[in-house]
């Protein structure tokens, strides 16, 4: 069954409308641009664009409405975020013909359990977290999983090699690159004292009070 392609609205963006002010209106500023068509300046309904991105992500072709102009297939190429408020600032969407290859980024996604981590106490270290592939826009995925029940003990590793995609999938990314491995716990420095150096400062401990008995006598009895 075919998945449906996410609809995303849009109108055409007044520059003089400063960006604060269209935000204030519950409305997001875009930039959509791509090989061989014309820059446009966007407003998109911000809780539709939040929902919609929730949706399709960075992956998932979209189809974009412009009001007045036609539609076209866009990808979210980036999405600024507020520092403070942590909403959505900033929209980039990105022209794609269905018949050309794109490149993206996705990300690794790690499942099972390490033996290595549960029988050995290791911990779980994943060194990389993204691959860059190369399709064409249909054939886009949302991530890549690997399992990593195969680290069995410390010298296992995982490499982008291991990771299985689909025949129309190009990687990109350095096949030997290390994606996980479980390193060994840290152990601990705890100094023990030896009982012979303890015991050591314990007479020497003593003989220094009974050193100052000594001396707090004398001078008692020198008063």
């Amino acid at each position: 069954m075919a998945t449906k392609t996410p609809v995303l609205p849009a109108g055409k963006r007044d520059k003089s409308v400063l960006a604060k002010n269209l935000r204030k209106q519950d409305m997001v500023p875009a930039e959509y641009y791509g090989h061989g068509v014309e820059n446009l300046s966007l407003q998109l309904d911000y809780q539709t664009f939040r929902k919609v991105f929730r949706e399709a992500g960075e992956n998932t072709v979209i189809d974009l409405k412009i009001e007045g102009i036609g539609d076209k297939k866009v990808l979210v190429q980036q999405v600024d975020r507020d520092p403070v408020s942590n909403e959505y600032s900033h929209v980039e969407l990105i022209n794609v013909r269905m018949d050309e290859e794109v490149t993206t980024h996705v990300p690794i996604e790690l499942e099972g359990q390490a033996p290595a981590v549960r029988e050995l106490a290791g911990v779980l270290v994943q060194n990389l977290d993204e691959i860059e592939i190369r399709c064409l826009p249909g054939d886009l995925i949302h991530g890549v999983t690997l399992n990593i029940e195969v680290l069995v003990d410390f010298q296992t590793s995982l490499h982008v090699s291991d990771i299985k995609l689909p025949a129309n999938i190009t990687l990109l990314t350095d096949p030997e690159l290390m994606v996980a491995t479980v390193q060994p716990p840290r152990e601990e420095e705890i100094e023990e004292v030896a009982p012979e150096a303890a015991e050591g400062a314990v007479q020497e401990g003593e003989k220094a009070e009974a050193t100052e008995s000594g001396a707090d006598a004398k001078e008692a009895g020198g008063e």
